[in-house]
């Protein structure tokens, strides 16, 4: 067993393989559509670090953020709902299957516990209220997607794993049957259930009469849980299911991916796009608020449910700033915008939240 299990594994042998083979690895390392760096160019790490250790207090809120106690294991079985955890985490019941996307339930972002620690009032869901899970989807490898604990907890309940190619490398190195695995380069795509799997270069689908089809796309962002970045791939995912068709985003930072990923597989009934923790220092990586609504704008979505924000400081900016932009800037566009408290159900096509309620906390 490693020293340091939490930074799991490189990929090796056949997963390897697989990487030396797609289109999107060369020298070594995955590389975005265009060219992306993670900092802006004549930021050193040493400024990154240094602006990090001095952030402002309203980088946390000043009182524990409110949320809505559920029962994940009641929640309706005939049309598609998202109960959100904070961050990029959430439940998705949809056509009587039960999915958790990028589950981070240990308190913190990070590889200790004493850093990226997660707000008063947002850790109220654990592993143990979880339901049985029938799919956990994992979009990249970085700490607030990819939660060493949390997997190693949620692992007597879940049957199967869907990831960006060479992510299934981490899981099979915590314990995880390489048959529980399927992994992703972008553009393929698998019908969960099939007999077949994978199937590469995938199509619109459907995702009728019982089909749950996972498309994983572009997105504009980097790997990397020790050293190296690069070594596996991050990726968004298009999701059809019981006539539903929705766009699970991960982390990326704006460009024409979208708009593409629009035409091909849109419209979507709903975009779950990041919104939080850009800066100044890195605008290739992440999307500010306003570019958040025209992403979703791109993807042809009929609503946007923001995520990536209010749990974790891992940026500079106020910690409700990315809620304040991306509703003012969808209503300038018209884009409706669901933005539920932690804990409370949103029904795609049916009902979204929009309680301005991070107005509450006392400032």
């Amino acid at each position: 067993m490693a020293i340091f299990p939490v930074f799991g594994k490189a990929p090796a042998g056949a997963r390897l393989q697989r990487i030396l083979q797609s289109p999107h690895y060369k020298d070594n390392h995955f590389e975005n559509l265009v060219p992306t760096s993670v900092a802006l160019e004549g930021v050193s790490m040493v400024k990154m670090f240094r602006d990090m250790s001095h952030r402002p207090a309203d980088v946390k809120p000043s009182h524990p953020l409110p949320s809505v106690h559920t029962d994940l294991r009641a929640l309706p079985k005939d049309r598609a709902t998202i109960v959100w955890f904070g961050h990029s985490s959430y439940l998705l019941q949809i056509n009587q299957t039960t999915i958790l996307v990028d589950p981070v339930f240990s308190g913190h972002a990070s590889p200790v516990s004493f850093m990226a620690k997660a707000f008063p009032g947002t850790n109220i869901y654990t592993a143990a209220d979880m339901p049985a899970i029938d799919i956990m989807l994992l979009t990249h490898d970085h700490y607030d997607h990819l939660d060493y604990k949390t997997i190693k907890q949620l692992m007597p309940k879940t049957k199967h794993y869907c990831t960006s190619l060479g992510v299934g490398a981490h899981l099979e190195s915590w314990g995880i049957s390489p048959d529980k695995i399927t992994e992703l380069d972008w553009w393929e795509s698998w019908s969960a259930g099939t007999e077949n799997g994978k199937e590469a270069g995938g199509g619109k689908g459907s995702g009728d009469a019982g089909e749950i089809i996972f498309t994983a796309t572009p997105a504009r962002h980097f790997s990397g849980r020790a050293f190296k970045r690069g070594g596996t791939i991050w990726s968004s995912f298009v999701l059809k299911a019981g006539g539903y068709s929705l766009f699970l985003g991960g982390d990326s930072g704006y460009e024409q991916h979208f708009k593409a990923i629009g035409e091909q597989f849109g419209p979507f009934d709903l975009a779950v796009l990041e919104c939080g923790q850009y800066g100044k220092n890195w605008p290739y990586i992440h999307m500010l608020p306003e570019q958040v609504v025209q992403a979703a704008l791109d993807l042809r979505a009929a609503a946007l449910m923001p995520v990536h924000w209010a749990k974790f400081t891992l940026s500079l900016h106020p910690w409700d700033e990315p809620i304040r932009r991306v509703t003012t800037a969808a209503v300038e566009r018209g884009m409706p915008v669901a933005t539920p408290m932690i804990g409370q159900p949103v029904v795609v096509r049916e009902s979204y939240p929009d309680a301005r309620w991070w107005e509450a906390i006392v400032k």
